[in-house]
């Protein structure tokens, strides 16, 4: 069952790493195939058949409900509901539509719109738009992140931007109630953290500045922000724990059985945190695996660790095959592998300090060829930091700030729970701060597959238990992130990067001993292409630093980046056109 279930989830999974889809009237008879196989002995043949068929019938799908080609840049009249929670920032409403009506066909089924100066959009309201809609495109540079992918993940069809529009219906229902409830949340005095504490509770990350994405990411926290695995299984183990203390201490009902009461009340809790956050993909993985965990503990422990972790994976892709292209997803399962890892069939009971610095500990190293692979980068505060902040935002802050919105109710009762929660979210960033300001994050340079092979094996070889043979070699294998391989131009040539930066110049050139960054890309208020896509691209590329800095310009599109550039990169000189 084990190699069936893995079987199927590599074929799943081999969607993120296909260079090109197969045609999709051949998929029908790769799907027949694995079918027909899996009652004989090659059944873990025909379950990778029937994922990958699966995997890429569901992103054939989500292509064909893009944008056409014809229709790209064209205004629209157009009929929707708002789904999710809108983003306001800086005067600009973001939000996703769906269940969309034109007299246009060919239009998506969800759309990614921009409203600048827009009015107060709730959510679960009706709207008639005029919009100019865009198929899906990312910027193309050797930093990794695909934003095409990430809104094809997303299954949205096209993005745009809003002309005029008009109420048609107002907000109701449970979208609704959720949107009001966030504004109450972000409307409560939390010692300026309000935005902070929506974001725990509903999921609502419009509140958090850019600042406050930079120094979650420089310490590596980011995940403590967002509703994840982590928040709803800490709330699931919190209820279980309440039944189990119940028990222990003799008040619980003897003619009332506990334990199928402890996993159905920690089930209902995780559920009901889930519709608070707009059971997004993270939460519904998350779901998946307390849902198998809570029943593993209820009824087949006999089976072990893995076997659970294995039916959530397959499970979570069989719902959706397109988020294995989402970096959370990898990260998360990676994360709950690495914990069994570490703490499978180790002898005796860990002191909980201990127990908390081993899984900081196998975090940081395990996840480490992920983010490599990802592109993503690494913080080597993150241990320090997830140390103190993972158990006082997962065991006080988060539970604090589900209490008070619970009894928001009762005057000064929720106000003062949440009060309480955020003056610790403002400690946390205070703390939090200090760390990225000390150690900001490290994106290190691209590495070839052989030297990244080497790191993950190096990386499994130090995390296996004690007495493992040829352990000190992983830290002989982990040599190329510390030398890492250099590409650099042979002597009397010169290579030249010219950047993609949307509206705007960003240009390197590098020959093996210099490197001159002629422009730095654009800015547009708090979104610094000089900082999210040139700096990132130069760090892949391994320029740890710039002989020359030349500003054609002091227009934003040319020299907006360069301050950003400047702060996180050594550079020898300036020459600009014009003062800046």
């Amino acid at each position: 069952m084990r190699t069936a279930i893995l079987a199927l989830a590599a074929g799943l999974l081999l969607l993120r790493f296909l260079p090109q889809l197969p045609p999709a009237s051949v998929l029908p008879f790769v799907l027949a195939a694995g079918l027909a196989l899996l009652p004989f002995r090659w059944r873990a043949v025909g379950c990778f058949l029937c994922g990958f068929a699966w995997a890429c019938l569901s992103a054939h799908g989500a292509l064909d409900d893009r944008l056409p080609d014809e229709l790209d840049g064209r205004t629209f009249w157009l009929e929707g509901k708002v789904s999710g929670l809108p983003d306001v920032r800086d005067g600009v409403v973001r939000f996703e539509l769906i269940d969309i009506s034109s007299r246009h066909s060919g239009l998506p089924s969800k759309l990614r719109l921009a409203w600048y100066g827009g009015p107060v959009i709730q959510a679960g309201e009706r709207w008639r738009l005029a919009a100019k809609l865009k198929r899906p495109r990312g910027l193309v540079n050797p930093h990794p992140f695909d934003y095409e992918a990430w809104l094809l993940a997303r299954r949205i069809g096209a993005s745009g931007t809003i002309k005029t529009g008009e109420r048609l219906v107002a907000a109701e229902g449970g979208l609704a109630w959720r949107d009001r409830l966030r504004h109450r949340l972000l409307a409560v005095e939390a010692q300026g953290r309000s935005g902070a504490v929506a974001a725990l509770v509903v999921g609502d990350d419009s509140g958090l500045s850019t600042a406050d994405w930079r120094i979650l990411q420089d310490t590596g926290t980011v995940h403590l922000m967002v509703i994840s695995g982590q928040h709803v299984g800490m709330l699931a183990g919190l209820l279980y724990s309440l039944v189990a203390l119940l028990v222990r201490w003799g008040v619980w009902p003897r003619q009332v059985a506990w334990l199928p009461c402890a996993c159905g009340l920690a089930l209902a809790g995780s559920l009901g945190y889930g519709w608070l956050a707009g059971f997004d993909v993270p939460v519904q993985r998350a779901l998946v695996m307390v849902a198998l965990v809570l029943l593993w503990r209820l009824r087949y422990r006999q089976l072990g660790v893995w076997l659970p972790l294995l039916i959530a994976l397959g499970g979570v892709l069989l719902l959706d095959p397109l988020v294995g292209l989402q970096a959370g997803f990898w990260l998360s399962f990676l994360a709950v592998a690495l914990l069994a890892l570490v703490f499978r069939g180790r002898l005796g009971s860990w002191q909980w300090w201990r127990a908390l610095g081993r899984a900081q500990w196998a975090m940081a190293l395990g996840l480490l060829p992920v983010l490599l692979a990802l592109g993503l980068p690494v913080s080597m505060s993150g241990p320090i930091a997830n140390l103190f902040a993972v158990p006082l935002v997962s065991a006080v802050i988060v539970p604090l700030s589900l209490l008070g919105t619970v009894f928001l109710w009762l005057p000064g009762v929720g106000e003062s729970l949440l009060w309480i929660a955020g003056g610790l979210l403002a400690i946390l960033f205070d703390v939090l701060q200090w760390l990225a300001s000390w150690q900001p994050a490290w994106l290190p340079a691209s590495l070839p597959i052989w030297a990244w092979l080497l790191v993950a094996l190096g990386v499994l070889l130090i995390l296996l238990p004690s007495g493992v043979p040829f352990r000190a070699l992983g830290l002989v294998f982990l040599l190329p992130l510390l030398f890492p391989p250099t590409n650099n131009p042979l002597v009397g040539q010169a290579e030249i990067w010219l950047f993609d930066v949307g509206q705007g110049l960003a240009v390197l050139v590098r020959t093996q001993e210099h490197a001159l960054l002629y422009d730095a890309g654009p800015r547009y208020g708090n979104f610094d292409i000089g900082e999210r896509v040139v700096l990132p691209s130069l760090r892949t590329l391994g320029v740890s630093g710039l002989d020359l800095l030349i500003l054609s310009h002091g227009d934003s599109d040319h020299a907006g980046g360069a301050l950003a550039i400047q702060r996180q990169m050594p550079v020898g000189r300036v020459f600009s056109g014009e003062p800046k």
